[in-house]
């Protein structure tokens, strides 16, 4: 995992590490913005494909939410498009604001999101000046703390979300409910479900020893132990009775298959019956 840099696209850190460690074979779990920083989960090698099992993971993020202000990209980045004669709203406002854009919402994608519409990613849309109809999507923002700053017009949040929230737009909404408008000063991803900035390298120092191994997807999904006769025959990607891999009758998977030294051999998931089945093997 990497501690993204702001400047940098998700792309240009998966460039930069294809370079680092020697091989083609890199990608990333979940897009953050030039402007962000923080969290970003790689996955390098055959553990590329382990990347499908992440992209749900619910997100954290600590953010900067400048008032009084809007632009066209709902961040820094953009161009300013309106201004508003804001009164400093006090913390109390605030956090009543904030408490109303908290639970499960429906949230309209920003322009410059990489969502397709009509086979065309907004953001590419957008560069050409157009601007869509975007349909809202169901989004679950778990937390969303504020604290004032020694600015009246600059707050701080902690957002916890499910995968697919834009925190742009929760502070663009937090600005029109005050009010007046707003955009996102700053954004930084603290952790991607239990993937935190405590396991992420500087991107210069990304190398084949700071890699987690692929055995930390059990982080994620239970786990199983098997013995070294059954790990052959997960090695070989066989459908395996339940039974054999000391699995429950109702238990609903996948699980990370892990061998008598704890290194990963496979990801299983429920077959027919009594069975289960290779989602990924390693070897």
């Amino acid at each position: 995992m990497v501690d993204k840099p702001s400047g940098w696209t998700s792309h240009d850190v998966v460039a930069r590490c294809r370079r680092l460690l020697g091989t083609r074979k890199v990608g990333h779990s979940g897009t953050l913005d030039p402007m962000a920083t923080g969290v970003l989960v790689l996955g390098v090698g055959r553990a590329t494909r382990l990347l499908n099992f992440l992209g749900g993971l619910p997100k954290t993020y600590e953010a900067e939410i400048r008032l009084g202000v809007e632009t066209d990209s709902l961040d820094a980045d953009g161009t300013v498009t309106a201004t508003h004669d804001m009164a400093a709203p006090t913390e109390a406002q605030v956090a009543a604001a904030a408490a109303d854009l908290t639970g499960d919402l429906m949230q309209v994608p920003p322009m410059v999101s990489a969502i397709k519409i009509d086979g065309q990613r907004l953001h590419e849309r957008a560069r050409r000046g157009e601007v869509v109809d975007r349909p809202p999507r169901p989004v679950t923002v778990r937390r969303f703390d504020v604290s004032a700053t020694d600015d009246p017009m600059v707050w701080r949040a902690t957002v916890e979300c499910s995968a697919g929230t834009y925190v742009r737009v929760l502070a663009a909404d937090l600005g029109a409910a005050l009010g007046g408008g707003a955009h996102l000063g700053a954004l930084r991803r603290t952790a991607v479900g239990p993937f935190a900035l405590d396991d992420a390298v500087a991107l210069d120092d990304v190398a084949p020893e700071a890699l987690l191994p692929p055995s930390a997807i059990d982080r994620v999904m239970a786990s199983v132990e098997v013995d070294a006769a059954t790990a052959v025959d997960v090695g070989h990607g066989k459908v395996l009775g339940r039974d054999r891999m000391g699995l429950p009758d109702e238990a609903g998977g996948p699980w990370a298959v892990l061998d008598g030294a704890g290194a990963l051999l496979a990801v299983y998931e429920p077959h027919r019956g009594a069975t289960v089945k290779p989602a990924f093997v390693l070897s």
